[in-house]
């Protein structure tokens, strides 16, 4: 693995993780402090979440400092496209671990969170912010 690939990697795992952290604070706030239902609270959570993911990982994991045009439509566009269908995977999730099989719903959201973020990685290191290289080329 390249340098530049393995800088890349470790910043992609720690935004990750700090991202991870950011949803699920978010998900508690929302659900043990307002009071909100797990669903509502999860779809807040997801959305602070996602704002913090896309500024993380263009800025600082990707290196996509390009702020105008078409990349940058492509990027948010895509990137929002992928976001959205983790989104019902983490809401899918918790919706299946509590009601169903009766997890408590803070050990639920930690479960949905890890396969959000497995499939998260490989949305935004071989679709989202592969297209700055093939524009690039």
């Amino acid at each position: 693995m390249k340098q530049a690939e393995a800088r890349q990697t470790r910043s992609y795992i720690f935004f990750g993780i700090l991202t991870t952290i950011v949803n699920f604070i978010s998900y508690i706030f929302f659900t043990k402090i307002i009071h909100f239902d797990y669903k509502i609270a999860a779809s807040f959570a997801w959305l602070i979440a996602v704002i913090f993911a896309f500024i993380t990982n263009k800025l600082f994991v990707f290196d996509s400092r390009e702020t105008r045009g078409a990349l940058l439509v492509k990027e948010l566009f895509s990137f929002l496209f992928f976001r959205g269908l983790s989104y019902f995977v983490d809401l899918l999730s918790i919706i299946i671990l509590v009601a169903w099989l009766h997890v408590f719903d803070a050990f639920a959201k930690i479960i949905s969170s890890g396969i959000v973020a497995i499939l998260n990685y490989f949305a935004s290191k071989y679709v989202i912010f592969r297209l700055k290289n093939k524009t690039e080329e």
